[in-house]
C-alpha cells in the first residue's frame, strides 16, 4: 500500500459517507428511515439484497473456501436460487395482504403477540451472531494493511483486529445513525458495481501473472481436482453422508430450505422487500438477486482458485497470515499497482459498512416496530419514534461491536485449524432459521395450529438442534450428539417444529374432545 493507495482509500470512504447522507433525503417518520417510504425501485433492492447477504463474506472468504477445497459450494446457490423462488410464491403474498413493517408482524397477527415477540428476540440474537462475524470479516483486510504497514508491527493479532473493528464499526455507526434504509440501499447499488468491478480488475492481474494463461489454469486447477461441482457423495456411509455440507442432495436441498429462511423470515431481507412498492416488484428483485448471487459466487471461488495456483497451494502459516480467509486481502495489498490496492480496498470497506449498516438498520426496525412501540412508545410522535429508532441503532452498533470482539478472539487464539469464516456465519444463522421458518410454514400453509402450538413447536426446535449444532454446546449435553452438515441445520428444526406444532395441536383436539364427552 503507497501513499496514493491510502488517499484513494480516505477520499473514497469520505465521498461514499457523503453521498450515502445526500441519497436519504429528509426523514420524518420511521416509515422514512426503516421503509424508505415505499418507494424504492425493485432493480436497486436486487443488488441491495445480493451487497447485504454477500458483500464482506463474498470477498473475503468465499475465496478461501475454493483456495482451501473446489467448487462444490456452487451447490447451495443452485438451492438458493430455488428458495427465493419458493419465499416468492408462499410467503412475499402473505406480507403484502397487510401493511407490515417488519416480518414478525405477521406472526403477531396470526398467533398473538407472545410469539412476535419470541420470534423477534430469536432473530435479533441470530442476527447478533451472525453480524459479530461479518464485522470480524470485515476487520480482515483493514488489520492486514495495518500489520503490514508498520505501524503496528509490536501488536499482537488480536490487538490489531480490536482496532480495525473498533474503527469500522464507528464509521458505520455514524453513517446509518444518519441515512437510514434509503441511504443504505442506493449505497448497495453503487459498492457493488464498484467491488465487482475491482474483484474482476484482481483476475486480471492474477491471469497475468500464470505464465500459461487461461488454458493453463484450468488444466493445472483440474489436476489438482478443484473444479468438481457436483458432488454426489453416494459412495460413502450415511453417518458420514449426513455430515458432509458439500454434497448435491444436502448442499440443493439445504440451501433452498436456507434460503426460504433467510429471504423469507429474516427482517434483514424482508425489510428490504418491503420497501418496493408492490409484489410483482418485491418478486422480481428476490428472484433477480439469486441470478445475481450465483454469477457472484462463481467469480470469487473462481478468484480462490487462481490464488491457489499464484501461491502455489501454500498453507496460512507458509504465508506468514494468521488464517485462510486473509490470502486474498494479502493479494489485493501486496500485487495490485498503486492506486488499485487502495480502490479495491476502499471498495470492499465501504460494501462492508454498507453490509453492517443495513444490519444495524434491520436490528432497529425489529426492536423498535416488534418491541419498544408496543408497549413503550404507543403515545409518541412521529418525530418521537424516529429519534429512538435512532438511538437503538447505535446500541445495537455498540453490541455488534462486542460480539466482534468475542469472535476475533475466539477464531485467531483458537489451536486448532479454524473454518473460513462464511462457513462459520452461515452455521450460526442455520441454527434458529429452522425454528423460524418452522413457525412461519405453520402460520401460513396451515390454519388450526394456534399460539400455543407454535410456540411449542418453535422451541422444540431449537432444543433439538442443540444435539446437532456441531460446538461446545452440543459437547456440554448429555448423550451422543448427532452430527449433521449444517445446510441440514434449517430443514430439519423447521421440519420439528411443524411436526411438533400439528402434533400439540391434535393433542388439544383430542382433549377437548374427551372433555365435551
Amino acid at each position: 500500500m503507497t501513499i496514493l493507495d491510502y488517499v484513494v482509500l480516505i477520499v473514497y470512504l469520505l465521498a461514499v459517507a457523503s453521498l450515502g447522507v445526500i441519497a436519504a433525503g429528509r426523514q420524518r417518520s420511521n416509515a422514512d428511515y426503516f421503509l424508505g417510504g415505499h418507494n424504492l425501485p425493485w432493480w436497486a433492492v436486487l443488488f441491495s439484497v445480493v451487497a447485504t447477504e454477500t458483500s464482506t463474506l463474498t470477498f473475503i472468504s468465499i475465496p478461501a473456501v475454493a483456495y482451501g477445497g473446489d467448487l462444490t459450494f456452487l451447490q447451495i446457490v443452485f438451492g438458493y436460487i430455488t428458495g427465493r423462488v419458493l419465499v416468492s410464491i408462499l410467503f412475499l403474498p402473505a406480507y403484502y395482504r397487510g401493511e407490515l413493517s417488519t416480518a414478525y408482524q405477521f406472526l403477531g397477527a396470526r398467533f398473538g403477540d407472545s410469539m412476535r415477540n419470541i420470534t423477534s428476540t430469536t432473530f435479533l440474537v441470530t442476527r447478533l451472531l451472525a453480524d459479530g462475524v461479518r464485522l470480524f470479516a470485515t476487520a480482515i483486510p483493514l488489520a492486514l494493511i495495518l500489520r503490514l504497514g508498520g505501524a503496528f508491527t509490536e501488536m499482537s493479532d488480536l490487538g490489531v483486529y480490536l482496532i480495525a473493528i473498533m474503527g469500522i464499526a464507528g464509521i458505520t455507526i455514524i453513517y446509518t445513525f444518519i441515512g437510514g434504509i434509503r441511504a443504505v440501499v442506493w449505497m448497495d447499488v453503487m459498492q457493488m458495481a464498484v467491488y465487482i468491478g475491482g474483484a474482476l480488475i484482481a483476475v486480471g492481474v492474477l491471469m497475468a501473472g500464470l505464465p500459461e494463461g487461461i488454458a493453463g489454469a484450468v488444466s493445472a486447477l483440474s489436476e489438482e481436482g478443484k473444479l468438481t461441482v457436483i458432488d454426489f457423495g453416494f459412495g460413502q456411509p450415511f453417518a458420514e453422508f449426513i455430515t458432509q455440507p458439500y454434497t448435491f442432495i444436502t448442499a440443493l436441498v439445504g440451501g433452498a430450505v436456507f434460503s426460504v429462511a433467510s429471504h423469507g423470515t429474516d427482517q434483514l431481507i424482508v425489510q428490504r422487500l418491503l420497501a418496493t412498492n408492490n409484489l410483482r416488484s418485491s418478486q422480481k428483485a428476490l428472484i433477480g438477486s439469486g441470478l445475481v448471487v450465483f454469477l457472484q459466487f462463481a467469480l470469487f471461488l473462481g478468484i480462490g482458485g487462481l490464488l491457489y495456483l499464484f501461491y502455489q497451494g501454500q498453507s496460512a502459516g507458509e504465508l506468514g497470515l494468521a488464517t485462510t480467509d486473509e490470502i486474498f486481502a494479502m493479494f489485493i495489498i501486496e500485487e495490485l499497482p498503486m492506486g488499485i490496492s487502495g480502490l479495491i480496498v476502499a471498495a470492499l470497506f465501504a460494501a462492508a459498512m454498507s453490509s453492517l449498516s443495513s444490519s444495524l438498520n434491520s436490528l432497529a426496525s425489529s426492536t423498535s416496530m416488534d418491541l419498544y412501540k408496543p408497549y413503550l412508545g404507543k403515545n409518541n410522535t412521529p418525530a418521537q419514534d424516529l429519534l429512538a429508532s435512532r438511538l437503538i441503532t447505535v446500541a445495537w452498533g455498540l453490541i455488534i461491536t462486542g460480539s466482534a470482539f468475542l469472535f476475533a478472539v475466539l477464531q485467531l487464539r483458537a489451536e486448532e485449524e479454524q473454518p473460513a469464516v462464511v462457513e462459520l456465519g452461515l452455521e450460526i444463522a442455520s441454527y434458529t432459521y429452522g425454528g423460524l421458518l418452522g413457525t412461519f410454514t405453520l402460520g401460513i400453509l396451515f390454519s388450526k395450529p394456534q399460539r400455543i402450538d407454535a410456540i411449542i413447536g418453535f422451541f422444540t426446535g431449537l432444543a433439538a438442534l442443540l444435539y446437532m449444532v456441531e460446538g461446545p454446546v452440543q459437547y456440554a449435553l448429555p448423550g451422543e450428539p448427532l452430527p449433521i452438515a449444517w445446510p441440514l441445520y434449517t430443514l430439519i428444526g423447521a421440519v420439528i417444529v411443524i411436526a411438533v406444532g400439528h402434533v400439540s395441536m391434535w393433542i388439544r383436539h383430542l382433549a377437548s374432545t374427551d372433555d365435551d364427552q
